[in-house]
Order: structure tokens, then C-alpha cells, then sequence
């Protein structure tokens, strides 16, 4: 979710009024939400949290059976349906559940499948549907007579009826139509595809509800993957890139309508100082330091220890687009930690290792003996290439680095979703699932027309859709995984969990006053998830 940039053409998905924010606060530093990094589950195993209402049937938290998840939550209405996990398969009416079907959850996570796909091995082909009420289950469109759709040849009576479905897809609920244009895409249908692309771009605006919003950046990445491919595509993306203070902006925007930037700094900084509470010398690996926000946040809260602060050295790994939305490099991090350290009495060290996370050896960590050590992966263990893209694995062979440097405390942020190794229609139907929950809670803490959460949607969320949807291979960074699966190889790794103190549930409850009611946040596998209404977006763990 760093920026977006695409190619500039008409219609409503790219008339927008860019208008960045005039203010940034001096030290405003998120990770690149659910980006490249911020926070993100759903379809093919979307975690669903189950807050029923009174007058539905449910275990109260007094008649739950024995579990080994806790809620927070401040309505003494709110009751979990599942005895299994915080989160059940069941799901809105529009959805079917196959709580058996996941292609990347193997590993006992508390999530289930629940698309309005029903993917078991064969999918509810919606497009094959619509097609069927007109053309009759046997009839295709042939392409022998001499008249032209879209490029495609068609005989006039069958143009006459894929008029006619597509004027009843015209009037189907937007999640649907945009599946049936997946549907056509995967197929390589090119007729049907641009035939419903059309009728998209008529429904779709990034200033309507959310669901629309997200359609019209959905509709990018199908129009860009069915257009391309890969690498190629992926590079078409990219335009004029925004301004370093623009981004920054952007980012801000988000930072402060929605709470996951700063659940993942407050979870990961309540973990360490309760790990370090009886260390001198501290040493921080964080492999995403952006702009160094999180670290400020805990030199404040070293300063007050009793018997004085201690001595503290943070490591920041980087990369370019890091760099790009800061302003400059490394540098600045350190020079604005350092002037914080010594506001604050701390005595303070900082080490850059300007590269991404697949380049990390043992030297670029400078690890000394006599510190203790934690280490930080917020929102950015998903960007590293693992089994099924490289022989390489960089995702499992930088856990197996950090676990031989034998840290007295790893934390990990990261978005609760499965697109991994989910083919496209599976994974499509996940983002569509998670991403809608997001652009709900974006769409409850600013005005619809806001020119600034168009633009923090645009530079911030949209380019993380489009690379899921488009990209394959190496050039599909945004690679999420349920925490089931986080779980499983960390263990494999060799860490064993940190069970979370309740002061990690207590700060980030109270944090989420500030927000609307239906965040919801709930702790089960000793990891805490944090979600919009049924839906879990984020969790965090930590590991030793």
C-alpha cells in the first residue's frame, strides 16, 4: 500500500483532484499501510469475527465453552457464536461457507473460508450463469458469422443476447458483477470481460460508498491483468510517482482515521518494554523503519524507568520506497532518534542497513554481545519471496537468521489475510473480502467527497489491490498470510510464542476509543487480532 501509479486516462477511477495535505507532522512516520506494508483476510480463508446481535443465537462469554481467546470489547453485548476461535465461518447472507476449503491455511489458524464463490473444485461460476438464462447451458457465443464485438466475431442473434445479459448484468450487486468479471478474465473471455469492464465503469466512482471505491481500483486490476501480465503490467503501473511530501501526507491521512498503524506500533512497543523491563543495554532490529515514529514513542517510555533509562541502539533495515516516502535516507531517521534519545536523557545509538529485507546477512545487523536484542517486523515479512516464488525462501531463511542471533524478543505485525499461493479467483475474491472491511472503516471517519482520503486511498491502498490482482511471480509483492500460517513457520523457524501480557490488550483497547465502535479486537493462539465488525485485519504475536 505505498503509492499508486498508474497510466492516467479517462473516466471516473482517474479523475481525481489530487490535493495533499498542507500539514505533516514532523515526526508522522507509518509503515506503508498494510503495505508494502499495513495492515491485511477473507475468501479463501477470511478470518470472521462473530459479534451477533441479541436477537441471533450465541454462547455469551459466561456460557462460552472453555476456550483460550479472550474479547475486548466495551459492549456488554458482544458475544462470540464460535467455541473454536474468535472468529466463526459464518457469514452474511450473500456468502456461502466452506469452512474446509483453504489453499494456504493448513496450520489450525482461526479463520474459514467464506466466499460467495463456493471454490471446493468447482467454482459458482457467475459469469457461466448469467451467459446460461440467455444463451441456454450448451450455447457459447460463436464467433463464426461477420459481425464484430469488441474484436470478437459473433453471429447477430448471439450479439442480440450477450446484449441482453449484459443488461442484466447491469443490474447485479457489484460484488457480483466484478466476480463475473474475474470469472471472464481468468477465462481469457475477452468479450465478456470488456463487455462487463464496461458496465463497471459506469457503477464504479473513488468518491461514492465503499464498495464502489474499491470496485473502481478492483476494475484497474483486472482491466491491467487482462491486458498484461507480470512484469509488464506491473511496470505500465507506474507513472508519475507523488512527491515525497505528498506520500508523507497521504500516509498521514490514514495514520489518523484508521488505528492500524498505531496498532502495531503500541502492541510491539507494550511487548519489548515488558521484555527489556530488566536490561541496560538494549539493541532494536527493526526491518521497516520507515520513518522511526515507533522507536520515539519507547524512548519516551524508557526515560521514565525507575533507576534510569537504558542504553539503546536501534538497527534500521530500509529500502528504496521507504526512503522515497521519507524524504531521504537513513540518515534523517537516525539524526531524528538521536535528538529524541536526547531530549530524553537516553543514551542512544543508531545503525542504518539501507537495503530490503531479501539482501539482510548477519554483518548488516551489527549484533554485539552483552545487549539484549529485539527484533521488529512490522507489516513487511509478506513483501519477502518465500517457497513458491524463490528457491531462495527469503521469507523463512531471514526468520531462521533472527532465530540464531538468539533475540529475547521478536515481534510481528502483519495483515490477516491469505493471498500467498491462492490462485487468482480465490485470491481475487479475498481481496475483494478484506479490502472491502477496510474501505468501510476508512469511509466511517471522513466525508465521501474528501479530497484527501481519495488521495491517501489512491497512493496508499490502490496500488497493493493492483499488484494482488494483476501481478504473478516475483513482480506480485503483496503475498499475505493468515496468522495459522505465520504460526507455522515460525515454529518451523524454531521460536516458540510469547504469551501477551493483558496490559498489551488493556493499551490497545484504550487506543481504539478513539475510534469508531465497530473496531473490534480479540485475542486467541496468543496472538491479537484487531478487526472491522466480523472481519479480522491484523494481528499481532510476539515469539522467542
Amino acid at each position: 500500500m505505498y503509492a499508486s501509479q498508474r497510466p492516467q486516462r479517462s473516466g471516473s477511477v482517474h479523475s481525481l483532484n489530487q490535493q495533499p495535505m498542507q500539514q505533516v507532522q514532523q515526526y508522522y512516520t507509518p509503515y506503508r499501510a498494510f503495505d508494502n506494508s499495513i495492515y491485511n483476510d477473507s475468501s479463501s480463508s477470511g478470518t470472521q469475527f462473530s459479534f451477533q446481535t441479541q436477537n441471533e443465537q450465541f454462547f455469551t462469554l459466561d456460557s462460552l465453552p472453555a476456550t483460550d481467546y479472550t474479547v475486548y470489547d466495551a459492549d456488554p453485548s458482544v458475544s462470540i457464536s464460535s467455541n473454536r476461535s474468535p472468529f466463526s465461518p459464518q457469514c452474511s447472507q450473500s456468502y456461502m461457507s466452506d469452512p474446509h476449503h483453504s489453499y494456504d491455511n493448513t496450520c489450525g489458524s482461526p479463520v474459514s473460508w467464506c466466499s460467495g464463490v463456493d471454490d471446493g473444485n468447482g467454482t459458482k461460476h457467475v459469469l457461466r450463469e448469467l451467459k446460461n438464462k440467455l444463451l441456454g447451458p450448451d450455447s457459447d457465443i460463436d464467433d463464426s458469422s461477420s459481425c464484430s464485438f469488441n474484436g470478437v466475431i459473433s453471429k447477430p442473434s448471439s450479439l442480440i443476447k450477450w446484449n441482453q445479459v449484459l443488461d442484466i448484468a447491469s443490474r447485479l450487486d457489484l460484488k457480483d458483477l466484478l466476480f463475473a468479471c474475474a470469472e471472464a478474465v481468468a477465462e481469457a473471455d475477452i468479450s465478456s470481460a470488456e463487455g462487463l469492464m464496461n458496465v463497471l465503469e459506469e457503477r464504479v466512482s473513488v468518491s461514492g460508498e465503499p464498495m464502489q471505491r474499491l470496485s473502481a481500483y478492483m476494475l484497474e486490476g483486472l482491466r491491467a491483468r487482462l491486458l498484461s501480465s507480470g512484469s509488464i503490467i506491473y511496470k505500465k503501473l507506474k507513472c508519475n510517482e507523488p512527491t515525497s511530501s505528498d506520500l508523507l501526507s497521504y500516509m498521514q491521512v490514514l495514520y489518523h482515521i484508521c488505528p492500524y498503524f498505531k496498532f502495531a506500533y503500541m502492541s510491539a512497543n507494550v511487548v519489548i518494554g515488558e521484555a527489556m523491563r530488566n536490561e541496560n543495554r538494549i539493541h532494536i532490529i527493526d526491518f521497516q523503519i520507515a520513518q522511526g515514529s515507533q522507536w520515539m514513542f519507547l524512548l519516551h517510555d524508557l526515560a521514565r524507568r525507575p533507576g534510569g533509562p537504558p542504553f539503546v541502539r536501534v538497527t534500521g533495515v530500509d529500502d528504496s520506497q521507504s526512503a522515497h516516502a521519507r524524504g531521504g535516507g537513513l540518515t534523517l531517521v537516525g539524526e531524528r532518534l538521536t535528538k529524541v534519545a536526547e531530549s530524553c536523557g537516553v543514551p542512544f545509538e543508531f545503525h542504518g542497513a539501507a537495503m530490503s529485507g531479501c539482501r539482510v546477512e548477519l554483518e548488516n545487523l551489527q549484533v554485539r554481545h552483552g545487549e539484549a536484542l529485539a527484533v521488529n517486523f512490522p507489516y513487511m515479512l509478506h513483501h519477502m519471496p518465500d517457497e513458491s516464488v524463490s528457491t531462495m525462501n527469503h521469507r523463512d531463511r531471514l526468520l531462521r537468521l533472527v532465530k540464531s542471533l538468539s533475540p529475547k524478543i521478536v515481534t510481528l505485525v502483519e495483515q490477516e489475510s491469505n493471498t500467498n499461493t491462492a490462485p487468482f479467483l480465490p485470491r481475487f475474491r479475498e481481496t475483494l473480502d478484506y479490502y472491502t472491511a477496510m474501505f468501510e472503516s476508512i469511509d466511517a471517519a471522513r466525508p465521501r467527497d474528501d479530497k484527501q482520503r481519495i488521495s491517501a486511498e489512491e497512493h496508499c491502498v490502490a496500488r497493493d489491490i493492483v499488484n494482488i490482482i494483476a501481478c504473478e511471480g516475483a513482480e506480485r509483492v503483496e503475498r499475505h498470510e493468515p496468522f495459522g500460517k505465520w504460526r507455522s513457520r515460525l515454529v518451523m523457524a524454531g521460536f516458540t510464542p510469547f504469551p501477551l501480557s493483558p496490559s498489551v490488550g488493556e493499551t490497545i483497547k484504550d487506543m481504539l476509543k478513539e475510534y469508531s465502535p465497530n473496531y473490534k479486537l480479540a485475542e486467541c493462539q496468543e496472538a491479537l487480532y484487531l478487526g472491522w465488525k466480523n472481519r479480522a485485519l491484523a494481528t499481532s504475536s510476539a515469539w522467542r
